[in-house]
């Protein structure tokens, strides 16, 4: 079988690796990892618990061209970080002092045969000139270095939901080889629903947010709610709908549901003299002139004792000048009018959304896969590290011997692996071993 050598960067829990893996020896070659890089402690721990390391190193930075073996593909989820503007070169930005610069630098001197590098979408019109731009100058940049480079660049935004993973994940893909340009178009779609990942039986939660939703809804009506009270829509649950934090009259339910609204317009900015931020405390008169009730104050500050509002002054942007840069945030400013603001944001309860059976799930990310639950028997769980894994298509066998958030944190982070193996795939229906001189 033919030998195919690869490198692993950023490799975060290797799901780059695993995909590729699994595409190559598919297509008859034996792959072999002949450096891995990573920095994360814990993403090490899974790393070395999951795969054979002839070569691992930490920083890819402090390692040097020459430390680097021979390889044919190098494999990259690198972090997007701004380019600089003082490049002239063709009018191109300039990658130094980014991580994209340690791909760029790599690939100029070890001339591998291809590359898969994966992203955020957001890559895509990073930084573009207008919002019309196919690309912004970010990519623009990206493809221009690698190209300069010698290789056939393509690049597509693909979505995990399509290769068979009840997520939504999109993610850009860019890959090169040097003889060809490899297609990234017309994968067949496969499509599976979260009840295919799930498992039965598991023990269920007994808190006081899942008891109270159990209590006010059928389980079946909560299939893919969120609980969050800064925003709404009829997949949201707020914390006043269910009394969690105390029983309120109807009408004060229908002043909340006023409030979160209107707090978000842009003109209660200009009319108190502020830049416009996403939900600005109002005033008494300001709530006035949309909700009218005798005992509006009453009702208002109940609300803030029961804890489903907070009484505070609207917040300015501040510049803060230090010799390591300026700092820009914002700071309650007292010279100002307090008013009746929501408390409660999007990460405030443990469950952030009850995932749907017979639905896929939303794009998953670190700061909120802790507070995924889903259906169990008559009850709600949270979701399992391995049913973490199965959403982003790692098999069975892999495992993450970390703790549970530390495991979130890290599958937030990670790769679809069937959307790679699909990749890896095109790469491998080309590649001629024969024109890499080791």
């Amino acid at each position: 079988m033919k030998e195919v050598r690869f490198i692993d960067l950023f490799a975060g829990i290797g799901g780059l690796r695993l995909g590729f893996e699994e595409a190559f020896k598919e297509a008859g070659m034996t792959p072999i990892c002949v450096m891995t890089s990573e920095i994360k402690p814990y993403a090490l721990s899974a790393l070395k618990h999951n795969f054979k390391h002839d070569y691992f190193v930490g920083d890819i930075t402090r390692v040097k061209n020459e430390d680097i073996p021979d390889f044919d593909f190098l494999l990259g989820g690198f972090p997007c970080q701004p380019f600089s503007a003082s490049g002239k070169r063709h009018g191109f930005l300039d990658t130094r002092g980014t991580l994209f610069f340690e791909i760029e630098r790599i690939i100029a001197e070890k001339k591998p045969y291809g590359f898969i590098l994966e992203n955020v979408e957001g890559l895509v019109k990073h930084d573009a000139i207008s919002k019309n731009d196919k690309i912004g100058q970010t990519l623009q940049t990206i493809i221009n270095k690698l190209s300069d480079l010698g290789y056939n660049v393509t690049w597509k935004v693909l979505n995990a939901a399509d290769f068979g993973l009840p997520q939504a994940r999109k993610r850009v893909f860019i890959v090169g080889s040097l003889d060809g340009q490899v297609s990234l178009d017309n994968f067949n779609p496969i499509r599976k629903k979260i009840g295919h990942i799930i498992d039965k039986g598991l023990p269920t939660m007994k808190s006081k947010l899942s008891d109270l939703l159990l209590k006010k809804f059928a389980l079946e009506d909560l299939y893919g709610k969120s609980i969050k009270d800064k925003r709404g829509g009829e997949n949201n649950i707020h914390s006043w709908d269910i009394g969690l934090k105390g029983e309120i009259t109807k009408e004060q339910n229908v002043l909340l549901n006023k409030l979160f609204k209107a707090r978000r317009n842009k003109k209660w900015s200009e009319e108190i003299g502020i830049d416009w931020m996403d939900g600005v405390p109002l005033t008494l008169k300001q709530i006035e002139t949309f909700h009218e009730a005798a005992n509006l104050k009453e009702m208002l500050d109940d609300l803030v004792q029961k804890g489903y509002l907070k009484y505070e002054h609207p917040k300015s942007l501040v510049t803060e000048y230090t010799l390591m840069g300026n700092k820009t945030f914002r700071k309650e400013n007292k010279a100002l009018p307090a008013g009746y603001n929501i408390v409660s944001g999007k990460l405030s309860f443990e469950i952030n959304k009850i995932l749907d059976p017979n639905g896929i799930a939303p794009t998953l990310v670190a700061t909120d896969m802790a507070r995924l639950v889903v259906p169990d028997g008559n009850g709600l769980r949270r979701m399992t590290l391995r049913e973490g894994l199965r959403l982003f298509g790692y098999p069975e066998w892999f495992n993450l011997p970390v703790s549970l958030n530390e495991g979130f944190d890290l599958l937030g982070n990670t790769v679809a692996v069937t959307v790679v193996k699909a990749v890896a795939g095109r790469l491998a229906e080309v590649f001629e071993p024969a024109l890499i001189q080791y």
